[in-house]
């Protein structure tokens, strides 16, 4: 990963990218809630107290977050990225918006990420703009 950090911190950013010291603590916090809210929807709908169809976003959401870090770091691909997060915030509204009239506290609990991955969208659609 160290290749790839050096290959990140070469990218033009803008003046108001948070240092990279920052993401370690945010995404550990953020985890943690999607563990615990997601791993409820994946246990509701596996004991038939929701549909999959409800559990699909998340589902769905998961694998574009795990894919966001080979995209950027491993492929180094900025517009695959840029993509990826646009998936991962629309799956995680659609996730939102799915699970409300079920379980508030779920959609409730999910404000956290929503703000971070609507920051995250801003930031890296930007650096592949200023990137392009």
């Amino acid at each position: 990963m160290n290749k790839a950090y050096n290959w990140y911190s070469t990218l033009i950013k803008p003046t108001w990218s948070p240092p990279s010291w920052l993401f370690g603590p945010v995404w550990t916090f953020l985890y943690a809630i999607i563990f615990l809210s997601f791993g409820t929807v994946f246990y509701k709908a596996i004991t038939k107290e929701i549909s999959w169809v409800i559990a699909l976003p998340f589902i769905l959401n998961l694998i574009f977050n795990f894919s966001f870090t080979s995209l950027q770091f491993g492929l180094k691909n900025n517009l695959l990225s840029a993509v990826d997060i646009l998936l991962i915030l629309g799956t995680l509204i659609w996730a939102i918006v799915s699970i409300y009239p079920h379980f508030k506290w779920i959609a409730y609990a999910q404000i956290p990420y929503l703000l971070w991955v609507t920051f995250a969208t801003i930031l890296q659609l930007t650096i592949t703009y200023l990137n392009r």
